[in-house]
C-alpha cells in the first residue's frame, strides 16, 4: 500500500563459507520481494543455509511460502532461520513457531 513515502527498503545478501550459505535479509519481505529472498538462498550450492531475518520489518504469506520452500529443500536440519520479532509473530500465527528450523535469539 502506497502511503506516499519512500519505498520500503529491502535487501538480501548471501555469503558462502564452504558448504554453508548465510543469507541476511532486511526490510519488508512480501509478494514483491519474497522470490528474491528465496533465489538468494538458492543461488549457491550449499548443504546448509542460515536465513537471518532479524532485520525484517514486515513478513507476509508470500514470505512464509518462500521459507516453507526452503525448509522442504533442506529437510534434515540444513535450514536455520533467525527471525525478527515481527517474523516470529507471523510464523506463530501461521502455526510454524514449533518448526525445528526456527531459532529464536
Amino acid at each position: 500500500m502506497d502511503q506516499g513515502g519512500a519505498p520500503p527498503v529491502f535487501s538480501a545478501s548471501a555469503e558462502l563459507d564452504g558448504d554453508h550459505l548465510r543469507v541476511r535479509v532486511t526490510g519488508e519481505v512480501d509478494m514483491a520481494t519474497a522470490d528474491t529472498m528465496l533465489q538468494t538462498a538458492l543461488r549457491e550450492p550449499a548443504e546448509r543455509v542460515t536465513l537471518d531475518l532479524r532485520g525484517v520489518t514486515f513478513f507476509d504469506s508470500a514470505a512464509i511460502h518462500a521459507v516453507v520452500q526452503l525448509a522442504q529443500r533442506f529437510p534434515t536440519g540444513g535450514l536455520t532461520v533467525y527471525p525478527s520479532r515481527q517474523v516470529a509473530r507471523v510464523l506463530e500465527i501461521s502455526g510454524l513457531a514449533e518448526q525445528s528450523w526456527l531459532h529464536r535469539t
